[in-house]
């Protein structure tokens, strides 16, 4: 069995999706579930359980003989959230907990880094876990700072003298710009594909931000866009090679820009290109990004050799197998 948490959200929906597929073993999901539908993203999979965050560590004990991996996918993800207590206690003191669960049970752990942790990407894109690298790394939001806290801990436990142990396997992946079915409930944190296609589909321009930083034209920013099914891929591959641990960059190794992106929805609704640039809100121009791209030589060095999926491809699917059907979900 697999306790996947946040297993009802974006990319751990689709994780218990092809767990379910490949007949890899049971899914137990852990996360909120709200009053909105964040259900439907696990409402066509055949589940053992379905648990509130709050027992999570008491279902964790009272199973802890039939636990084959946790897959920690639960987090809050808004890279605008403001309230830095908040984001601790659900995305760094919940990891170290698990952390520490599953070093004392020899459970493995795979759980989700980002590539916020990179900050403005001064120090480059290379997914390195020894305390001096990430020393460097200067996050631009409470976010990218939590993953990234912890990010330090397993390092340091791993290089440092103050070694806790570890799980038998162990995995933080540093997702990048992920798209892809499942994602709806998001809201403003959707990926920009997600909040495209319905502009483009009732025939209004592509709305993109213009760019504030004169090494970048309107539209010319640049991220590391990746589509779920690749980031679930990589995540499967861990789980049947368990003797493989450390922090991975998890993208394409490409970096596209945000007009393409724009073309390809365009594209894959069969439409004419059309972008109105507007100005970016004042409280991001100083935490933007302007450019991502996964160096993913040590992800290959570790076996890991299915090609990821062109921006063309995975928007043409995203758009044609779901978010144009009346059952978008996966």
């Amino acid at each position: 069995m697999f306790v996947i948490t946040g297993g009802a959200g974006f990319i751990g929906s689709n994780i218990a999706a092809e767990i379910e597929r490949q007949k890899l073993g049971d899914i137990a999901i852990c996360d909120v579930l709200g009053t909105d539908d964040k259900w439907r993203n696990i409402s066509k999979r055949a589940l053992r359980d379905i648990i509130h965050p709050s027992r999570l560590f008491d279902y964790l004990d009272e199973n802890n003989k039939g636990i084959d991996g946790i897959i920690h996918m639960g987090a809050i993800s808004a890279t605008t959230e403001k309230d830095a207590d908040k984001i601790v206690e659900n995305n760094f003191l919940l990891s170290r907990r698990l952390w520490t669960w599953c070093t004392n049970n020899n459970v493995p752990l795979i759980y989700a880094s980002s590539a916020a942790t990179y900050g403005d990407g001064t120090e480059g894109f290379d997914d390195q876990d020894n305390p001096e690298f990430l020393a460097k790394l200067r996050p631009l939001n409470p976010y990218g700072w939590s993953k990234h806290a912890f990010d330090r801990v397993v390092s340091d436990n791993k290089y440092g003298s103050k070694r806790e142990g570890a799980p038998p396997q162990w995995a933080g992946l540093k997702f990048f710009n992920v798209y892809g079915p499942n994602e709806y409930h998001k809201g403003d944190q959707m990926s920009v594909i997600c909040k495209l296609y319905p502009q483009v589909v009732a025939g209004a321009s592509a709305r993109l931000f213009k760019s504030h930083n004169p090494n970048y034209e309107d539209g010319g920013q640049l991220r590391d866009f990746i589509y779920v099914q690749d980031c679930v891929d990589v995540v499967v591959w861990f789980l049947k090679n368990k003797q493989v641990s450390g922090l991975f960059n998890v993208g394409t190794g490409k970096a596209r820009s945000f007009k393409d992106l724009a073309d390809s929805t365009f594209s894959a609704a069969k439409l004419p290109t059309k972008i109105h640039f507007m100005d970016m809100p004042e409280d991001l121009r100083g935490k933007y990004q302007y450019f991502t791209e996964a160096n993913m030589n040590k992800l290959r060095a570790a076996g890991f050799d299915k090609p990821m999926t062109s921006l063309e491809d995975g928007v043409c699917e995203f758009v044609e197998k779901y978010m144009s059907q009346s059952d978008p979900y996966r």
